[in-house]
């Protein structure tokens, strides 16, 4: 079964996430369980848990199907004590959120070293980091969204996914979201079904399916190994359509949410509609 959806609003509060998913014909979506552009949030209140699982329940969303994503200015292998131990905090916080909500997942992007520290040192950071929020939370999965590789981002080589994954004590609790934008423009192809074979095979060898917890389904405006990040509309760009439709064939994608991050939110249905086809025709 594909679980597909988008990255949906939840302005007014995480209960309308749900509502607005539903609307768009969803079977997944991702969302902000808090502002992603600040440091601090209010406190979830027992109303909002409370409707925001009642909306899911009776929209057919388990937790399974929905992958939230942590605030932008978390970086969790920051060269740097202070703010090191601050995006610490912050992500321990958007762990217990999650754990509020009865949500297993928390897609978050790994970190950069600001060219001021080792790589491997701060894919160890990250992984520390990763320890340390699993000892103060409880059931949810840190999921690791691999990057274009654009600044000093980590996480844009599946050997640095395979890295952090490695040093992480609780590899039950630690799994990957691959961006299909990011993964494209961080060098490895996906522009025909068989290049796409080829990417998905290097990912099984270094890291493993087992970890795949989640995916962005996104066209991407960068070129081919340009390690920017700019997304673009399915079959729009330079990604074309081909590792859409091997990914809706295959069924090592089943039963995780497969999101949309697409520039223009107004085609979400139509995109949604034309995945769902795919998965059926396969």
């Amino acid at each position: 079964m594909k679980y597909i959806g988008a990255h949906v609003s939840a302005a007014g509060g995480v209960q309308n996430a749900p509502l607005n998913a539903h609307k768009i014909g969803a079977t997944a979506f991702a969302l902000f369980t808090k502002n992603q552009r600040q440091w601090q949030a209010k406190p979830l209140t027992e109303t909002e848990i409370n409707a925001f699982q009642a909306n899911c329940q009776e929209l057919g969303f388990s937790p399974e199907q929905i992958l939230p994503h942590d605030s932008y200015l978390i970086n969790l292998g920051h060269p740097e004590a202070e703010p090191l131990a601050k995006s610490r905090a912050a992500f321990i916080d958007e762990m217990e959120r999650c754990q509020q909500l009865g949500l297993i997942y928390l897609n978050f992007h790994p970190g950069s070293h600001l060219k001021k520290i080792d790589e491997n040192d701060c894919l160890a950071r990250i992984a520390e980091s990763i320890n340390l929020a699993h000892q103060a939370t409880e059931g949810v999965i840190a999921v690791i969204e691999n990057t274009a590789g654009q600044g000093s981002n980590l996480g844009h080589r599946f050997e640095h996914l395979a890295a952090i994954i490695e040093q992480v004590d609780d590899r039950s609790r630690v799994g990957v979201c691959l961006d299909t934008c990011h993964t494209f423009a961080a060098g490895y192809d996906l522009r025909s079904w068989e290049s796409s074979e080829q990417t998905f095979a290097e990912f099984e060898a270094i890291v493993g399916f087992e970890y795949l917890k989640g995916m962005h389904l996104n066209g991407s405006k960068s070129a081919y190994a340009s390690r920017v990040d700019r997304h673009h509309s399915l079959g729009q760009g330079n990604l074309g359509m081909a590792v859409f439709e091997y990914i809706m064939a295959d069924p090592r994608f089943d039963g995780i949410p497969l999101v949309l991050e697409t520039i223009d939110e107004s085609l979400w249905p139509e995109e949604i509609a034309l995945l769902a086809s795919l998965a059926q025709a396969a």
